[in-house]
């Protein structure tokens, strides 16, 4: 069977082959800085500032054997949600590719034996707050709520500079009734 684990596997090494810059976020890196949780994709952010890039990107993605269109990607570079769900070809799930254009901070981890990169994780914080923040109703954000809390929990983080820019973002109230659960 083709697992979760095979699926990151052949994105790493596709992502290194083609040198684009690349980060875990979601469900993986939350698991990773705080308490592993299952989860039904893999969400990654990829820096894509060029044709060339959109390019290696198609080549990348179609070796670790997902469904992918250019049209797809060159559309949702247009956007502003700049989000694109891609299928497996070979597994159940999906990948969420969340596309910047900019420099984004990252660390050095390893999920499932490789080596790899992982959105920073006062970034994945600031990210998990302005998801719970958006959602209607608070109980569809539980996931999100404990991934911060275990974020924070068993990962040394900037707090000072989390909750600057949860200021900054209007999401301190949140992120202060987290703190106040811990």
């Amino acid at each position: 069977m083709n697992t979760l684990k095979n699926l990151v596997r052949r994105l790493i090494a596709a992502l290194r082959e083609a040198g684009l810059e690349y980060a875990f976020t979601g469900a993986l890196a939350a698991s990773f800085y705080g308490v592993p949780r299952t989860t039904v994709d893999v969400d990654i952010m990829i820096r894509v500032s060029s044709e060339e890039d959109v390019d290696k990107l198609i080549s990348a993605l179609k070796r670790a054997k997902l469904k992918v269109e250019k049209e797809a990607i060159i559309r949702v570079l247009k956007s502003d949600y700049r989000i694109l769900t891609i299928s497996d070809n070979k597994s159940p799930y999906n990948v969420d590719i969340i596309f910047s254009e900019k420099k984004f901070k990252k660390r050095r981890g390893v999920i499932f034996g490789e080596n790899t990169f992982l959105q920073d994780p006062e970034e994945l914080i600031l990210a998990k707050l302005r998801m719970i923040k958006a959602t209607v109703f608070r109980e569809k954000a539980v996931k999100d709520v404990e991934d911060v809390k275990g974020i924070i929990k068993f990962t040394k983080i900037d707090l000072k500079r989390v909750k600057l820019k949860a200021k900054k973002e209007g999401t301190i109230k949140t992120l202060e009734e987290i703190l106040t659960e811990l």
